[in-house]
């Protein structure tokens, strides 16, 4: 049976441990789906913004949650569909919950990848973590009309 020396056996385990804590400290804080916005925006194939009420701004045009998902089926049936989709936050709103939720319907849907502007920082909008929620057409909100007038 072959006995190794203390020291070298002690010198190994520093070494061993070391190690391990370089390549935990390489590791502590990275984020593997998070991308500054200015330097990526360019590589999306596509970019639309979130509008108000769960209201999409895509090409311009404000689309419901549902004609935006009209949009991607269009653009599939053309040969067009992007692999990658960037919302950005528009002048009258910022990205909200609803708009995460109905972009991992189309994600699922549509099988790209979307990414969202979460205050300057790229974040990938993850299936599993976010529900998705059905698309649904806009409904403005009801105004109250006037009482019909009481008759004494």
């Amino acid at each position: 049976m072959t006995r190794f020396p203390t020291l070298l056996t002690r010198a190994a385990a520093a070494i061993l441990l070391g190690s391990m804590l370089v390549l935990a400290g390489c590791h502590r804080g990275g984020t593997k789906d998070e991308v500054r916005t200015a330097d990526m925006k360019s590589q999306f194939d596509a970019t639309i913004q979130a509008y108000k009420n769960g209201q999409f701004i895509v090409d311009g045009a404000v689309l419901s949650a549902l004609d935006t998902g009209s949009h991607f089926a269009y653009l599939k049936d053309q040969g067009k569909l992007p692999k990658t989709v960037l919302v950005e936050p528009s002048d009258d709103s910022k990205v909200r919950k609803q708009h995460l939720q109905y972009m991992a319907r189309l994600q699922l849907d549509y099988g790209f990848t979307v990414y969202y502007d979460d205050g300057g920082t790229l974040k990938k909008i993850s299936v599993v973590d976010t529900k998705a929620r059905d698309l649904e057409d806009y409904k403005a909100p009801v105004k109250a009309a006037e009482p019909p007038p009481q008759q004494h």
